[in-house]
């Protein structure tokens, strides 16, 4: 970013970071918690680590949870309630932004003007309230869509349902308004240009990072025998989401496929589906297994 961005700082001291739908604090993997969460939790991290304040808003799902937690070391979340204390799907979430907009404005209500040096949303739904801050706040607003309506309804997976009109014409407000635009690829980049109409010079591509600490290699026998692996077993794996956008189905046709070419392997093969129904996947939580059944694969197939 540069100080062509309106109201824009050299060296941001505080930024507020939007999450609506679904908190860093939460376990990827399962219901709306995903990449988006790592995604937020990361960046936040490591721009409280160079020095800048950072606090996340997210909406509250539960009684017990505190009205703010730490993250990390300069990171912290913030639970506004905005609705009833129960996790909502993002077709009912709509109805919530006027509340939760409320929360966050009287957050920064309580401080004294200039709070906040910078907003930055993450997907549409908090785009939408960093837009009304921003305009409140008079500050610069970077957005990041992680998934856009339009380019997910060109592809839609079999037995998926097209995102709403609600959402299409919400991410196009929030690309009108955003003074920053990150896209995760320059293929992305390029769907906000040509599918939103966003301004050329507004969009950037900042590919995500890896966390090498985390993401590194080790001992392949010690990682088996966590999972109860033999060494010579074939390991196929699935980890994600169980939703038809991200296919998991495919992977228990392919092993079906290997099976009948070779039988031999049956002693052998394992097929892992890491992580819980998501989205769509909701409606039909067991569809994956009665797959498996179907396939005649159940044995060699494990849920964890």
């Amino acid at each position: 970013m540069t100080s062509s961005i309106r109201g824009f700082r050299a060296a941001p001291r505080r930024i507020a970071v939007l999450s609506v739908h679904t908190s860093p604090l939460e376990q990827p993997g399962t219901g709306d918690a995903g990449g988006l969460n790592v995604y937020v939790s990361q960046t936040a991290t490591e721009m409280a680590r160079r020095g800048v304040e950072v606090e996340v808003f997210t909406r509250a799902t539960a009684s017990d949870q505190p009205p703010v937690a730490e993250l990390a070391p300069g990171v912290t979340v913030r639970h506004v309630q905005a609705g009833p204390f129960e996790p909502l799907g993002r077709d009912e979430l709509p109805a919530q932004l006027c509340a939760f907009t409320s929360g966050v404005l009287r957050t920064e209500a309580f401080h004294e003007p200039g709070h906040y040096d910078l907003i930055h949303s993450h997907y549409w739904l908090s785009g939408q309230v960093g837009w009304l801050a921003r305009d409140r706040w008079s500050v610069p607003l970077v957005h990041t869509a992680h998934t856009l309506a339009k380019v997910k309804n060109a592809a839609l997976a079999e037995g998926d349902k097209p995102e709403p009109r609600t959402r299409v014409i919400g991410e196009e407000q929030v690309v009108a308004e955003a003074d920053r635009l990150v896209a995760n690829t320059a293929v992305e980049a390029r769907q906000l240009i040509d599918l939103y109409d966003a301004e050329p010079h507004a969009v950037h591509a900042v590919p995500p990072g890896v966390d090498l600490e985390r993401f590194t290699p080790g001992s392949r026998h010690a990682a088996r025998d966590a999972l109860g692996l033999a060494d010579d077993d074939v390991v196929l794996a699935f980890a994600g989401r169980i939703q038809p956008l991200k296919a998991p189905d495919v992977l228990l046709h392919a092993a079906a496929a290997m099976l009948r070419r070779r039988p031999e392997l049956a002693s052998r093969l394992v097929v892992l589906v890491v992580g819980g129904p998501s989205g769509s996947g909701l409606e039909q939580p067991q569809a994956l297994r009665e797959l498996a059944v179907s396939l005649g694969i159940e044995a060699q197939v494990r849920f964890l």
